[in-house]
């Protein structure tokens, strides 16, 4: 009788790990406790995955037995095919391949345009280098999509899903930047070209009294202006924003020149328009104790050697309002930046987004800048300065408009060829971020900077490490003790039932 029970428990045990497993491979389910949901599906995702018409396939080219910090970077990505293959109903079908092992299959994904990093792996007390393929080729009949390296902690989702959305969506909306006025060109917009170009067709529109902007736009960018708009112009933006238009304006107050080290006001008429609208920005430069530094060629006993000084016209902005635009931003550079203040009425909104650090302030313009200044507590007496927002409501014709300013053209400007830099990315970020918040009505603006937050231990003070080191220790000593003070609680209560006449 006992042998039987045993046979029909291990028979529904069986049976059940079957039915859980066929149940597994039709539903899709796990717990996120993470703090910004880094393992839920958003919205936006689910909505691409169902209005798939036919299947998207995933080439995902992954090394294996990479050392943990990478391998964990491959299982994150196959869960997310295995999920979004369960969403979009089986439209999303992957396989994955280890080019490490086979000569054909490297040079197919070289010929995918997925290209090695060079990672150390430890062996046998000895550092060696191993070539690592982390990306993934995404087909959908003759449409294709490179995901070259997927990013260790980065914003997988998103890359996902922007890969896919490329591929299945034929027309892109279109977005433009102005012209005319002394505005950077496309080319020197590299980062941000790159950034947008995945969800936009990307234009330039010039701005002038006989040409009015396109009313297909979905966002309009006036970036770094440098010429006056003449008062034509000024109505052709008007209109445009008026009927319900998109605008982002990165707009330069004051500008410096480093050659004579001096500061001036810049007036171009746009910021007289602002003002009519409600929002002004001040013919000043915000000074940070949170700045960035300038290289000064200093000469000292016959010597001339560079030194990087700070200089608190470049403000580090590392305190935003909770916004799309402003999602995922940790720290975002500026030069020559300008207060931002809102003089207009109720019938809009306007949203302070980019914060000065709590010792801070203005100097009006024009001002001479001395290098060599020894900065004290008394030069910041301001704190939370507002450099930037954005302004939604009725702007005369239209419930719906938008505009975005920020009070600094140049924070997302690579440069021209020949005079290039790479920029810091939560500066190209804040850039695509507004657009995508001003232009794209799918949500994908949640995905661009969901990734891993970093929370380094460095940064924690001394005390608090070793609480927490203490804690990693004890927490799985405590737990068996507790676990074995328990049963053995719970056991001294068996026998003691056992012990009694009527047991």
């Amino acid at each position: 009788m006992k042998t039987q029970r045993i046979s029909i428990t291990i028979f529904l045990v069986i049976a059940l790990v079957i039915i859980l497993n066929l149940l597994a491979g039709e539903f899709f389910f796990r717990l996120d406790f993470t703090q910004d949901k880094q393992y839920t599906l958003s919205n936006a995702t689910t909505d691409i995955l169902k209005g798939l018409d036919e299947p998207v396939t995933v080439k995902a080219y992954f090394s294996e037995n990479l050392p943990p910090n990478f391998s964990g970077t491959r299982k994150d990505f196959k869960d997310l095919l295995i999920e979004y293959s369960s969403r979009s109903g089986g439209n999303v079908v992957y396989e994955f391949i280890d080019p490490n092992t086979d000569e054909k299959k490297e040079q197919e994904a070289l010929q995918s345009g997925i290209q090695p990093v060079l990672i150390d792996v430890r062996e046998k007390d000895q550092i060696k280098q191993q070539k690592a393929y982390m990306g993934a080729l995404l087909q959908k009949g003759d449409q294709k999509e490179v995901i070259a390296f997927v990013q260790p902690g980065g914003a997988m989702e998103y890359a996902l899903t922007t890969a896919i959305k490329k591929i299945a969506v034929i027309d892109k909306p279109t977005i433009a930047f102005s012209q005319g006025h002394g505005e950077p060109s496309l080319s020197s917009l590299t980062q941000a070209y790159t950034a947008l170009s995945v969800l936009y067709q990307i234009e330039e529109v010039n701005i002038d009294d006989s040409t009015a902007i396109p009313q297909n736009l979905k966002a309009l960018a006036i970036l770094a202006p440098t010429d006056s708009f003449s008062p034509m112009e000024i109505g052709i933006i008007d209109q445009f924003v008026r009927s319900g238009g998109k605008l982002f304006i990165g707009l330069n107050r004051v500008t410096g020149d480093f050659t004579n080290a001096t500061g001036t006001v810049q007036s171009i008429d746009l910021e007289r328009w602002l003002e009519s609208l409600g929002l002004l920005v001040q013919p000043n430069f915000v000074i940070d104790v949170n700045c960035g530094a300038v290289t000064v060629q200093q000469q000292q006993g016959g010597y001339t050697f560079a030194n990087q000084v700070q200089f608190p016209y470049l403000p580090i902005i590392n305190q935003f309002a909770e916004h799309p635009v402003t999602k995922g931003l940790e720290q975002v550079i500026l030069q020559f930046a300008s207060t931002v203040n809102y003089v207009g009425d109720s019938s809009k909104k306007f949203s302070p987004l980019l914060f000065t650090s709590d010792k801070s302030g203005a100097q009006s313009a024009p001002l001479y800048f001395d290098i060599n200044k020894q900065w004290s507590n008394q030069d910041f007496t301001s704190s939370r300065l507002t450099i930037g927002g954005v302004l939604e409501g009725n702007f005369g014709d239209n419930l719906n408009s938008r505009l975005v300013l920020i009070s600094d053209g140049d924070f997302a400007v690579n440069g021209e060829r020949g005079r290039s830099q790479q920029l810091n990315p939560d500066n190209v970020s804040l850039l695509v971020n507004s657009i995508d918040w001003l232009a794209d009505d799918t949500g994908l603006i949640d995905l661009r900077t969901k990734g891993v937050t970093s929370r380094p231990l460095d940064t924690l003070e001394d005390g608090t490490k070793t609480l927490l080191k203490y804690l990693n220790f004890l927490s799985p000593v405590l737990l068996v003790i507790v676990y074995g003070l328990a049963r053995s609680q719970y056991r001294r209560k068996q026998r003691i039932d056992r012990m009694l006449e009527n047991w």
